[in-house]
């Protein structure tokens, strides 16, 4: 998922290179917005910690880009792709490091395993959605 503050900064094209350049193949992409209750459920696990309500307000201020990405070994090469979750700890060329503004205005976000990969990707995409 291209965040908030990704779309607002105008890195769309840029991001999305980078993912294709790197041998993902999209299977299904939208522009959109998360409402409130988008983003409480989306983030749920998140629910009890303290920036929870930060994280909501910042991921329904402006629309995303919500994307499923296929290729082998795909989780662990994506959040290879993206970075350290804080830009400033982030690997030289990494989405983050070029496109992120700070640890809670990261640009992406990336599932952290297969079975959750699968839950975020129902969430934004219903199965006709999906190539």
């Amino acid at each position: 998922m291209l965040k908030p503050d990704a779309v607002e900064n105008g890195h769309i094209g840029a991001i999305l290179e980078k993912i294709t350049g790197a041998g993902f193949k999209i299977v299904a992409m939208k522009y959109t917005q998360l409402s409130k209750r988008d983003a409480e459920a989306f983030y749920s696990v998140h629910n009890e910690r303290p920036f929870f309500g930060e994280l909501v307000t910042f991921m329904t201020r402006g629309p995303i880009v919500a994307a499923i990405l296929e290729k082998d070994n795909a989780v662990e090469d994506f959040r290879a792709l993206i970075g350290s979750t804080n830009p400033a700890e982030a690997a030289e060329g990494t989405i983050r490091k070029l496109f992120a503004k700070d640890i809670g205005e990261n640009a992406v976000h990336g599932s952290d395993s297969d079975e959750n990969a699968a839950i975020e990707g129902a969430f934004h995409f219903a199965g006709r959605e999906i190539y």
